[in-house]
């Protein structure tokens, strides 16, 4: 039998257990078997974190953009250095495949950081002038102060690079609770981070749901950062408003994928299919609830159903040829399969819609067609890799299904008219509108979404932004000309 790993707190840049001495076990979804145990921390801990976080700010806040910066980029050539352990950490904790982890998340997390790290030399603000006879006004940009963080399990490592990293940029310091499923890579970036930053800038607690309340309800974090569900984010938005904290929440979503007839079909095929089923579609933005237009849709459930069914589920680090991996917990893997299984008469199960016979949370690549924009399926957040499909006639029908849900997110229009593109550009009510392609993400630009999807922005300046305060300084001279 394997011996089981110990992961623990990282505050004030030493390794801790729960003060309490309680853990919660971790396990391997790929497995379904525990391979490690947590510190399942409590309110002393969460007191500790953030005293650490508060008396490094005394110091921190006052860091220069070229010491932000410089150390950013270490931390960038950490993980850079590392990936192969930081691969390794992440998929057993996971179960997801280690070739795409490998291509797909490590090299956007290295230029991220590296994004940010120049991006903290470059904040800007009003030119400094005269409003007021007599008086100069000028804008600081400040950090806000000590903030609290809490990180999803679908992508455990890159969401709490997202945290982190614009966060250090602007100069706060950090309090970060990961998943309790998925906490083994973030105590692994907040160890590398001990040895770059001050003790006491970056902390990690890991601990269950009563601790993510804690670390919400503290009253030193200013802000409150979460990437979560919509309920999580509600919680904490609520919990916040008592003492009118900031908050920044990127929350649940139901992307709209708007097919045209004019499509190029193979390629939207293979776009929409991929895009749903990546990371078994354990993604806010999974290309899930595709809209069709009449003209092409019985084509195009009879090819999505064939391209998803090819897609390939798994575990086993020498096939490179695996699309998706585990379900991450039981918990989700109920819920996958529990929409399934209520879907209604009218609907068809094209392709799929079990949970895969083998050791591990597995489910296979479902498409359910025929579906009604009231049906379950369709109002809620499946975050599996279930692809749904719906009929549309014309435009504006197509805008309507596609804006009736109440999250605000991604989307994207599939289409070879510019004119459809264009329009359908404006009128989706969502943070981002993908045109003819649906999930890239670019350091440069910002990805967040409105209604139910939250509030602020990840990535790209405005993220950076959002880890800010501004005040306004004004100076009497006398001098009036």
């Amino acid at each position: 039998m394997a011996e089981i790993k110990v992961l623990h707190n990282i505050i004030g840049g030493e390794a801790r257990p729960a003060a309490s001495g309680e853990t919660l076990d971790v396990v391997n979804p790929a497995t379904g078997r525990v391979y490690a145990t947590s510190p399942l921390s409590g309110p002393a801990d969460v007191d500790a974190a953030f005293a650490a976080a508060a008396s490094a700010f005394e110091t921190w806040r006052w860091s220069t953009p070229s010491e932000r910066q410089a150390a950013l980029l270490a931390f960038a050539d950490a993980i850079e250095a590392g990936a192969d352990e930081l691969v390794d950490i992440e998929c057993e904790n996971t179960g997801k495949p280690k070739n795409l982890t490998a291509s797909e998340e490590i090299g956007p997390m290295v230029d991220q950081v590296r994004f940010f790290a120049g991006a903290a030399r470059v904040l800007d603000g009003r030119a400094q002038g005269e409003y007021m006879r007599g008086f100069t006004s000028s804008i600081r940009r400040e950090p806000i102060g000590p903030v609290g963080q809490v990180a999803p399990w679908n992508y455990p490592m890159m969401m709490a690079i997202w945290k982190l990293a614009p966060a250090l940029a602007a100069g706060n310091t950090v309090v970060l609770k990961p998943s309790d499923t998925t906490p083994a890579s973030s105590v692994w970036l907040a160890e590398k981070l001990a040895g770059i930053l001050p003790p006491g800038v970056v902390n990690v607690i890991c601990g269950d749901r009563d601790t993510g309340a804690a670390l919400t309800a503290h009253p030193i974090p200013r802000m409150v950062s979460i990437t979560g569900s919509t309920r999580a984010g509600m919680a904490v938005a609520t919990a916040a408003a008592s003492d009118l904290k900031v908050t920044h929440l990127e929350l649940g979503g139901k992307a709209p994928v708007v097919v045209f007839d004019d499509v190029d079909l193979a390629a939207a095929i293979e776009g929409i299919s991929v895009a749903g089923l990546f990371n078994a579609g354990q993604d806010c933005t999974a290309a899930t609830r595709v809209l069709c237009q009449a003209g092409v849709y019985d084509e195009f459930v009879a090819e999505l159903a064939k391209a998803s069914a090819a897609a390939r589920t798994g575990f086993d680090p020498a096939d490179e040829d695996i699309l998706y991996g585990a379900i991450n917990n039981t918990r989700q893997l109920s819920h996958i399969s529990g929409l399934v299984e209520r879907a209604p008469s009218h609907a068809r199960v094209v392709t799929g819609g079990r949970q895969v016979e083998r050791e591990g949370y597995f489910y296979e690549p479902t498409v359910i067609a025929d579906l009604h924009q009231d049906d379950e399926l369709i109002r809620t957040e499946v975050f599996g890799p279930v692809l749904t499909v719906q009929k549309f006639g014309d435009e504006n029908e197509a805008v309507a299904l596609a804006n009736d849900t109440v999250y605000g997110l991604a989307s994207s229009v599939w289409t070879s008219n510019a004119g459809t593109a264009a329009r359908l550009a404006m009128r989706l009510d969502f943070g981002c509108v993908w045109i003819n392609t649906h999930i890239p993400l670019v350091a440069e630009m910002p990805h967040g979404g409105f209604k139910h999807s939250g509030h602020g922005k990840d990535l790209s300046m405005y993220s950076l932004e959002d880890y800010t305060r501004i005040k306004h300084v004004m100076q009497y001279h006398g001098f009036e000309g």
